[in-house]
């Protein structure tokens, strides 16, 4: 019988503060070759959405993640994100355990968002802003909010934005209060820009979390140019990130990109003046699933109506 984490138990198992160590570890162990993760596979169903499948190997462990992105799944009562991870022995390939992909997906858009903020963003910055009242959106405040800070949402449904505000203790905010904030986080479906040319000021960061697939884009291209930019892995954002686009226009190339886990490890360095403009492209690694997974999998014993599958 193996485990089967459902979404509620998910949550119960890894906390947002467990996530963004489990999240840190993952980045660092990838960045030094310890584990490893193959290259994601879109099966496209536009425009409806599409199917990803997302493998990594670390921890003395595989992982298999089967999810979707069909962002016009809310409207009809549907989640965007469903899916399974699949967990198992790299010893001997046996499955030790599956799990709701949405939540595992959550847990670590949330974490690394938050990571990449602290890491990147000046000494001294207070105020954090996130764009998108929706499972990842929710994430991210939960977040910062488990992390100690205080964090307004935006959202273009604005009784969304007050709604998951309420629920969280987080503050409902306007789109221009957001784009003012110190620490700037995107969960957006990525169809429409969110920061457009000459809308960041000197000494703000922003996690791109939102454009994690062919033709989303969150941040112009003249924007993204002049700053200083980072990203969770240069293959997979320089194809399915917001960083295609500034490639393929010429106006970014590998040099100028960092990525976060060579900071976390001491191999990169990160912000260097005050007046930096630090930005994050993310478009969601397996490796950041594998340790989640991990982590949930700690806690299996101690969750007493953990539903079991027999296999």
């Amino acid at each position: 019988m193996i485990p089967f984490f459902t979404s509620r138990h998910v949550e119960a198992a890894v906390s947002p503060q467990r996530a963004v160590e489990a999240v840190r570890h993952a980045f660092i162990a990838y960045s030094n070759g310890d584990w490893t993760m193959p290259p994601k596979v879109y099966v496209p169903a536009y425009p409806a959405g599409d199917f990803r499948a997302m493998p990594a190997l670390g921890g003395g462990h595989a992982l298999l993640k089967w999810v979707t992105s069909f962002p016009g799944n809310p409207s009809r009562g549907l989640p965007t994100v469903t899916g399974l991870v699949l967990l198992s022995d790299a010893s001997n390939g046996l499955l030790r355990a599956a799990l709701d992909a949405g939540s595992v997906t959550a847990l670590r858009t949330g974490a690394a968002a938050v990571l990449a903020a602290e890491t990147l963003a000046r000494p001294g910055a207070r105020t954090a802003a996130v764009f998108g009242a929706g499972v990842n959106g929710r994430a991210a405040a939960r977040t910062f909010l488990a992390r100690g800070r205080e964090v307004g949402i935006y959202d273009v449904d604005a009784e969304r934005a007050r709604s998951v505000a309420a629920e969280l203790g987080a503050s409902a905010i306007s789109r221009e209060e957001a784009l003012h904030a110190d620490i700037i986080v995107t969960v957006t479906p990525g169809h429409e820009l969110v920061l457009g040319a000459g809308s960041l000021r000197p000494g703000q960061h922003a996690s791109l979390m939102g454009a994690d697939g062919p033709g989303k884009a969150e941040i112009a291209v003249e924007e993204l140019a002049r700053c200083r930019v980072f990203c969770d892995d240069w293959e997979q954002a320089s194809h399915n990130g917001d960083l295609v686009h500034a490639v393929k226009a010429g106006a970014l190339a590998r040099e100028d990109v960092t990525e976060l886990g060579a900071v976390l490890a001491g191999a990169a360095g990160g912000r260097e003046h005050v007046e930096d403009i630090t930005v994050f492209d993310s478009t969601g690694l397996a490796i950041q699933d594998l340790a989640v997974a991990l982590a949930a999998l700690e806690r299996a014993d101690e969750l007493v109506d953990l539903p079991r599958l027999p296999v």
